[in-house]
């Protein structure tokens, strides 16, 4: 069954300065929505705000899945319907397993470990990291990892993805990518990724690039979207937003 999300006219205050200025987006699952933007522009407020970061402040507008508004729900119920949040740095958990943070989440236990291992394979991780600590002593390339497992194992509607390519090498990029293209075949998850790269894009395909300035939506089009930032850089789309 086709899940909505819907975004409109979101407003979003970090430290006192309005930072998105509405913003909208409608997407469905199964869909890859690509936004792209220079420093600054907001997407990273953009997937904090999405998710109930408290250190955002919503001044406006309506998130919603399935017609079901998120914005008057905590971070734990967006998570309990379908969004979830990887983030650019992935948190240290010291004290807590993997497995341990999945089954608090609601993740049936039933042949868990064997499941997680699995999932691991599928994205090249050694599986002794699952049996340290989240995200304790590993690299950046093995966070990213790690944290597609746990995506692997939750499965959410939604996943909003946050520069998840930041510090990847080759080989990692490549992993990341076809499990998030994997993913929105698999179980129709919908792919809402922010990057600043096309090189990303070269194994995990768009529906639609979204390019963002100054809190708002300037242009929106398909992959070839890319070639352009790729040649003409964010320039012409700020004269655009100005």
């Amino acid at each position: 069954m086709t899940s909505t999300l819907i975004i409109e006219g979101l407003r979003v205050e970090v430290a006192g300065k309005e930072v998105l200025r509405g913003f909208d987006l409608l997407m469905r699952t199964g869909e890859v929505h690509v936004i792209m933007g220079p420093n600054g522009s907001g997407k990273s407020t953009l997937a904090h705000a999405l998710t109930g970061h408290p250190g955002y402040k919503v001044l406006g507008g309506s998130v919603r899945i399935d017609d079901v508004e998120l914005l008057t729900m905590s971070p734990s119920e967006r998570a309990r319907h379908g969004l979830l949040l990887a983030m650019q740095q992935p948190l240290e958990v010291a004290g807590v397993r993997p497995i341990d943070l999945l089954i608090a989440a609601g993740v049936d236990p039933t042949n868990l470990r064997q499941r997680m291992r699995d999932e691991a394979e599928r994205v090249e991780l050694r599986p002794e990291i699952l049996d340290r600590f989240v995200n304790v002593d590993l690299s950046g390339g093995e966070r990213k990892r790690a944290e597609m497992v746990q995506f692997g194992m939750l499965r959410p509607k939604f996943a909003v993805l946050d520069e998840i390519d930041s510090g990847l090498d080759v080989d990692a990029l490549g992993a990341v990518a076809r499990r998030l293209s994997l993913a929105s075949n698999e179980w129709e998850c919908g792919i809402l990724v922010i990057t600043h790269f096309k090189r990303l894009l070269q194994e995990l395909t768009p529906t639609m690039i979204h390019v963002l300035s100054e809190g708002r939506v300037v242009a929106t089009g398909g992959p070839e979207l890319s070639e352009i930032l790729e040649r003409d850089g964010y320039e012409p789309f700020r004269v655009a937003s100005a």
